[in-house]
Formats: structure tokens, C-alpha cells, sequence
């Protein structure tokens, strides 16, 4: 009678992988699916690290190429991009559009972010706290500033995101070239574009 070698036994104690009858593995639990809500107002100060970014694709939101390059010597214009929206969208569709600014490698430092009609809800929640701490985080230059287009003391930054979230036809019309004066190489306006063909 031939003599068979013992078959070695498998202890479950072993780590790795084990194989499955029929070659069928477990199913893992589903991922959750975040939920999309709305924008709180005035939103909390949260690091910019744990900013969320628009989803690839996600419709009226300027996409800008490359990181930012340097400031550009001799006055040149700045390059003026338009994200469609409504005065009721317009704030949120700048909120997304320094979103995508940040994701493609610009400091907050070199964001501007200005408003037509009503102050951003940040720069009221700042405000809030008085003037001069308010003015005090544009002269530190440490994160995106958030002010009133016609503001006097705004300083210029490489990037500058207008909200035409409002305000009279006067307004609207006087924050458009008060925000190119502050753009040193890009401007992204959020507007409606007929009304903004109108005023220009």
C-alpha cells in the first residue's frame, strides 16, 4: 500500500489572506456617501486644510491651470475669468472659487476676496470683533481677506475674487473696476453675465 504524506493543516491563527470556496471574496462594508447640505452663515473659521473642494466638473466654478507665478512687473493687466451666477449665488460661488484657487497651490495669503452688494459673512463675523481687529489681518497678510469692493484701505494681492452678489447698478458698476485696480495677475468675477454686460 503507497504511503501519502500527511497533508499540513492550516491553524487560524495564521495571518494573510485565506482562499474562499469558489474563488468569491467577503464583501466589505459600503463607504458612507457624504450628504451635500447648506452653507452655514457665517460660516465657523476652519484651517485650510479642512476647506472641501469642488468636485472636478462642479459647474460655475472658475478652474484655474497652475499654481501661481510670481507677480508680473510693468503693470500688465490681470486675467479676468467670469463664473456665472446669480446675486443670490454669487457669494457662494466665490467661496468655491477660492476653493479651487487654494487646491491649485495659491497661498491664502494672495487671495482677495471682494464683495458688491452685502459683506461676506466672514468679514461681517470679523467686523464683528471691531475695525481695527479686522484691518489688522489684512497688514498680517496671513490668509484670504474678505472686504467690501469700494473699500478704501484695501490692499492689492495677486488674486482677487468678486462677488456681484447686489447692490445698485452704481455699486455693481464701481466694484468691477475697483476690484481689476486690486488684481495684480488674476481677477475671477461671480455674476450674473448679462447684467455684468450691461454695467460694462
Amino acid at each position: 500500500m503507497p504511503l501519502f504524506p500527511e497533508e499540513p493543516q492550516i491553524h487560524e491563527s495564521v495571518p494573510g489572506p485565506r482562499a474562499v470556496a469558489g474563488g468569491t471574496r467577503t464583501p466589505q462594508a459600503p463607504r458612507p456617501v457624504p450628504v451635500p447640505g447648506p452653507r452655514p452663515a457665517p460660516r465657523p473659521a476652519p484651517p485650510r486644510a479642512a476647506r472641501t473642494h469642488p468636485a472636478p466638473g462642479h459647474p460655475g466654478t472658475a478652474r484655474p491651470t497652475a499654481p501661481a507665478a510670481p507677480a508680473r512687473e510693468g503693470g500688465t493687466s490681470a486675467q479676468v475669468q467670469l463664473v456665472p451666477a446669480t446675486d443670490a449665488t454669487a457669494v457662494s460661488a466665490a467661496d468655491d472659487a477660492v476653493d479651487v484657487l487654494l487646491d491649485a497651490g495659491r497661498p491664502p495669503a494672495d487671495i482677495l476676496v471682494l464683495t458688491s452688494g452685502e459683506p461676506h459673512p466672514w468679514a461681517q463675523h470679523e467686523l464683528s470683533f471691531g475695525e481695527d481687529s479686522y484691518w489688522r489681518q489684512q497688514d498680517e497678510g496671513d490668509d484670504v481677506f474678505y472686504a467690501q469692493a469700494t473699500a478704501e484701505r484695501v490692499r492689492k494681492r495677486l488674486a482677487v475674487v468678486l462677488a456681484v452678489n447686489g447692490g445698485t447698478d452704481e455699486e455693481s458698476a464701481a466694484a468691477l473696476p475697483a476690484a481689476m485696480a486690486h488684481a495684480t495677475e488674476l481677477l475671477v468675477v461671480c455674476g450674473d453675465p448679462e447684467r455684468l454686460r450691461t454695467l460694462l
